[in-house]
Formats: structure tokens, sequence, C-alpha cells
């Protein structure tokens, strides 16, 4: 009986054995057709670093059969690598240049996670972002060569402004009595326009230069920031007879502080221009933050946009006039939105017509 037992015993543990074997083979095939339909390539690593899977869509990338890589060490594919913070799940992100077996280079993101004992090594999920790269080094070239236009335009303009200015003032001094009102008239409208022409120059040049190197994105108190501005403007404060409010304590903002002085600048500049005439003038600026994001609000109880100008306004160039109003140079809301852009973020407004406006201004926390 105990051995007929015994017998029994070993039958129902092969069996077990084999429906767990079979059952594991399943688990394998499933995820292996899992990962050969992946419409990403994938990348199985050793524990050594050498390549022991990739699926056709990794095949694809490569431009190479999988069995051209297979047994490859990793470090012989890839040329420079960013690593990004690490998130939660305990995956590691970042971006590589990919030196490819038929000699091309690709740029990839990608997503390695670790596999546990037994198996070792880390799975890896990629994401070609060649063309991407591609269009950013060419839209920085074009943006190199802009800016050099900029800037040769604008030294090129200056010289004969200088003069139209100069001769113009001496013209007022030395003339003033002979030409008479009109004349003087004449001259003030030249003035007028030189100085606006002087203003478009340097909003130019303001809008070329954000983006480029030399900036330094550091944790900034936009408090102040705030208060440098309000002691600037005091004067145009008081003649408008406009109130600014700042927050007392706001959060520090992961920025370039050159760039935030220019978005606060412009902001409540384009503020003081077109708010026009009220009761208990005011422009209100609140700086918060939610989970991802810092926002800016500067707000005003002015006159209002009309819903029509809303998306218009952050365009190059579009400037709203008012009668009695500041006529802008139309750069500084495109200076704005470029800014809070190029920091990853967005800015827009809100307004109804009548109620004042407040332009939104997000930036990320990281």
């Amino acid at each position: 009986m105990a051995l007929l037992g015994t017998t029994h015993s070993r039958e129902s543990g092969s069996r077990e054995g084999k429906r767990s074997r079979d059952a594991k083979q399943r688990r394998v095939e499933l995820s292996s057709a899992i990962l050969d339909a992946a419409p990403d390539p994938v990348v199985a690593i050793d524990s050594d670093g050498r390549i022991r899977y990739v699926n056709p869509a990794c095949g694809a990338l490569f431009g190479c059969a999988a069995a051209d890589v297979i047994g490859q060490h990793v470090s012989g594919l890839i040329g420079s690598h960013e690593r990004d913070p690490d998130g939660h799940d305990g995956a590691h992100r970042g971006h590589a240049e990919l030196r490819l077996p038929n000699g091309e280079t690709r740029w990839v993101a990608y997503s390695a996670k670790r596999m546990s004992a037994p198996i070792g090594g880390a799975v890896a999920y990629l994401r070609d972002e060649t063309e991407r790269r591609r269009n950013e080094l060419r839209l920085s070239r074009q943006n190199d060569e802009l800016e050099q236009t900029v800037r040769a335009l604008a030294h090129d303009l200056r010289s004969p402004l200088v003069s139209v200015l100069g001769f113009s003032r001496l013209l007022r001094e030395d003339f003033g009595a002979a030409i008479g009102e009109r004349g003087t008239h004449f001259l003030d409208r030249i003035t007028e326009a030189g100085r606006t022409m002087e203003n478009l120059i340097r909003d130019l040049l303001d809008f070329a230069r954000i983006g480029h190197a030399g900036e330094h994105r550091i944790l900034v108190d936009p408090r102040e920031v705030l208060l440098q501005l309000r002691g600037e403007l005091k004067p145009r404060l008081e003649q408008q007879s406009v109130e600014l409010l700042i927050p007392e304590h706001p959060p520090l903002l992961c920025c370039d502080r050159t760039r935030l002085y220019q978005l606060f600048s412009n902001l409540i500049g384009n503020a003081l221009d077109h708010m026009g005439p009220c009761d208990k003038a005011a422009v209100a600026v609140e700086v918060r933050e939610t989970n991802e994001w810092h926002q800016i609000v500067v707000r005003d109880n002015g006159r209002g946009i009309v819903a029509s100008e809303q998306e218009r306004i952050f365009e190059m160039f579009h400037s709203v006039t008012h009668p009695g109003g500041r006529k802008g140079t139309g750069i500084g809301l495109a200076i704005v939105k470029k800014i809070a852009e190029l920091h990853g973020g967005r800015a827009f407004v809100e307004s109804t017509l009548g109620e004042g406006a407040a332009f939104h201004v997000q930036l990320p926390r990281s």
C-alpha cells in the first residue's frame, strides 16, 4: 500500500509539474506574442548588458534583422545619453543617440525597467524621436539665422534713426521760431514715430534672444521681481492713478530671472496701456501653484477685450488701439507667449468686455 501511495504521489506530482511547465510556456508565448505585436520597439537586455531579444518594430528601427543585434553589448549601440529623473514606478527614462549597424544615427526616448531574479537584466521600451530631433535642430538653426538677421537689421536701422531724431531735435532748438506751430507739430510726429521705431527694434531683439544660450533656470522669488518693477513703474502708476497689487508670499518659480522680469513687465505694461479709465483702477498679480503648474495671473479691472481679439493679441505685431490709449509695438504679448512655451507652459487670456481682463501664464513646477 505504501508503494502504491508513493507511486500515486509521484504521478500526481509529475502531472502538476507538467501543468505548471505548460502554463509557464503559455505565458512566455503570450508575452512574446504581445511584444512582437507592439508598435513601439522593445529590447530585452540580460544582466551582462547584452541584447537577448528585440521585437519586429525594433528591427525596423535598427534597419537590420534581429539576428544582427542579438548578443551584442548595448553599449556598442549607444552614443550620447541623457537620463531623466526617475519616476515613481521604478522605471528609468531618458534620451539616447543610437549608432546603428548600418552606420545611421537615430535618436530615441526610452523607458527601461529592471527584471527581478531569477530572470535579471532589463526591458527597454523605445520611441523613435529622430524626426522630431531633426526638426528641432532645423528650427534651432533657423532661429539662429533669424537672430543674426534681426541683429543686423537693428544695427542698420539704428544709425539712420539716431540721425533722424538728432536732426529733429536740432531743428526744434535752432529753427523752432522759424518753422512755426505747424512745423513744430510735424517735428513732434517725426519724434514720436522715431521713438516707436526705437521700441520696436528693442522688442524685436528681446524676442529673438529668448531661448538662446546664456539663460539660467533657477528658483526665483517673483515678489522681488515685482517690487523692482513697481519701483520702476511708480511715475506711470501715479500718473494713471493705478494701484499695482502684488502677492505677499508667492511660491518660488523655476525659470530664468530675466525672462520672468520680461514676462511681468510686458503683462503689467499691457494692462496699463489698454485698461482705460475706470474707478479705483488696479492691476493685481497672483502667483499660485497646483500639483503640476505654477500659475501666474495678471488681472485688471479695465475695459476688457472683445472675444474676437483674445486669440490674436498674442500674435507678432498685432496691437489693439483704443481712443486716447497708448499704442504698443505688438510684440510684448508675443514675448510672453514665447517665454511661457519655451519653459514648457502656455499663455492665454480670459476677459469679458467692460469687466477687465485676466492674463494667465502656466509654468511647469519641475
